[in-house]
């Protein structure tokens, strides 16, 4: 890959206004420049950073923990998103993948109750398990394989220019906040996600069915992002169209686009309002197939597939 900054980038519009933005935020006096503590980057997740298709890494965690509910209590089959798991509604799972907010609204209402009363610890010990035997089905790889080479070597391009690196994404901070210290060298308290709340009861903190704060899509994502920072972002990354509002806060928006289905995969859905906006506000929009000379963290085939890790 090389140790150059941005190595993996192809020379570009795309690469040339990402340098030119950040080089001119760390000069003082510059029209560009950013003052040090308002160097906020916030990163999307599924379809930022890492491989969203077919489903999010998460999905099976989650839908099989509902599935062992509904085993246990099959009065459940009559509440969504239950019934859409009894009647393999493609609609809703459709709908899930593309974030559409009604329907991951009810996801994230049934989480909540499958895990409540569960301590942090258990929970990540159930999501440790479920990441340690998770192998992506066309390529092969761990969850850790599945992160963008390009979009890692621009955290640490903004991280080294005095940035501070956050994640927010639709999906489940507590399950993010499991891997994002190995995966994207960020802390756990960097990770902005759907949550619930937590009591205190018996000397443990517990999850509560309540979820905390907005689902992180759409005008969530700005809205969790300034309660946890205290401030907008100055460059935020996303994909799709519950970015788009996250972007439009950022002085700086990058739009990623997928149209590389060898190395990747080519998809539309759920980007039409993104990239319209992109084109209207004049955001930077990389496109994996152009921009990227290497995709994948691990270069890995479809033909040359790694062992799951163990």
């Amino acid at each position: 890959m090389g140790t150059a900054p941005l190595g993996t980038w192809n020379d570009g519009a795309a690469k040339r206004a990402i340098v030119d933005f950040v080089t001119s935020a760390a000069v003082e006096g510059s029209p560009g420049f950013v003052a040090p503590m308002d160097r906020v980057a916030v990163f999307d997740n599924d379809g930022t950073l890492w491989v969203e298709k077919p489903a999010p890494v998460q999905m099976a965690f989650v839908l099989g923990k509902l599935a062992a509910r509904l085993e246990a209590d099959p009065s459940l089959a009559r509440e969504r998103p239950y019934r859409a798991i009894v009647d393999r509604d493609e609609s809703y799972f459709r709908a899930l993948n593309e974030q559409d907010p009604d329907a991951v609204a009810s996801m994230v209402e049934a989480i909540g109750s499958a895990w409540e009363g569960t301590t942090l610890a258990q929970y990540e010990a159930e999501a440790a398990r479920y990441l340690n035997s998770w192998c992506h089905e066309r390529f092969g790889v761990p969850y850790s394989g599945l992160v963008y080479q390009p979009m890692l070597e621009l955290v640490d391009y903004l991280r080294a220019h005095g940035w501070r690196l956050f994640v927010c994404s639709g999906g489940g901070r507590d399950f993010m906040r499991v891997i994002c210290e190995e995966t994207w060298g960020l802390p756990r308290e960097n990770v902005i996600g759907s949550a619930p709340e937590f009591a205190y009861r018996n000397g443990a903190l517990v999850r509560r069915a309540t979820p905390h704060g907005p689902v992180a899509l759409g005008p969530g994502k700005p809205e969790d992002v300034l309660a946890r920072t205290g401030r907008l972002p100055a460059f935020a990354a996303g994909n799709d169209d519950v970015d788009v509002e996250l972007l439009r806060s950022a002085r700086f928006a990058l739009l990623v686009a997928h149209d590389d289905d060898v190395r990747e995969y080519a998809y539309t859905d759920s980007t039409e309002r993104a990239r319209a906006t992109a084109e209207r506000s004049g955001w930077t929009t990389v496109s994996m197939k152009d921009d990227w000379n290497a995709v994948l963290k691990e270069r890995l085939t479809q033909e040359e597939p790694s062992a799951p890790r163990q």
